[in-house]
């Protein structure tokens, strides 16, 4: 094992995790919902602290791994999450409460990202996390410029596709929409990037003043 490959083994492993974000994490492990991984989660929840986020957003709630990190330091702040699986909302209404959560502080909606997202307040949200499928990513990040206010944050986890996209061999559609995406955002004068290796890639896009 290479010394960055160490570095990183470690750093997956140095963050720690409530009890419920423990239960959600088996939870979902169980129902074949692959959880964002535990650095992921960290940065998730540290993003949301140096954003002073009120107004979150998610796309992807699964049974509320990444719900529960995003408002760990942050309990105050609300969270519209958008899950088009109905089990698995099922399953994140009873992870949020058993945390604590109150229903006050949710918006869990179920349906179609697509749909969702344009009918959402232009400029609302102060971090938006996009945990989707790569196909449809470009649109959900032009969709999630739109709800973010200037200086907040779009998050993009699994960026890397389980390191496909740094294989030149490696021409799936999937894989291809995440180089776009990459390349895209990378050119573009309302953005500020950061590509991290934290999880399988962790993307964020910071949103510049107008």
């Amino acid at each position: 094992m290479s010394r960055l490959e160490r570095n990183w083994q470690y750093a997956e492993q140095y963050p720690s995790e409530t009890e419920a974000q423990t239960r959600a994490r088996r939870l979902s492990l169980e129902l074949g919902v692959e959880p964002v991984s535990r650095a992921v989660a960290a940065q998730l929840s540290g993003l949301a602290v140096v954003g002073r986020a009120r107004a979150i957003c998610e796309v992807g709630t699964g049974v509320g791994v990444s719900g529960l990190a995003l408002l760990r330091y942050v309990r105050e702040a609300t969270l519209t999450s958008i899950e088009v699986e109905p089990e698995h909302l099922r399953e994140a209404r009873s992870v949020f409460a058993g945390a604590g959560i109150p229903a006050s502080q949710l918006r869990l909606i179920e349906g179609n990202a697509q749909h969702v997202l344009p009918r959402l307040n232009l400029g609302a949200y102060d971090l938006v996390l996009l945990d989707a499928e790569p196909e449809h990513l470009l649109e959900y990040v032009e969709y999630a410029l739109t709800i973010v206010r200037p200086g907040g944050s779009i998050v993009v986890p699994n960026a890397f596709a389980r390191g496909r996209v740094s294989d030149p061999a490696a021409r799936d559609a999937a894989t291809q929409s995440l180089r776009d995406l990459l390349a895209t955002v990378s050119d573009s004068p309302a953005i500020a990037p950061v590509l991290s290796p934290a999880g399988d890639g962790l993307l964020t896009l910071t949103r510049l003043d107008a």
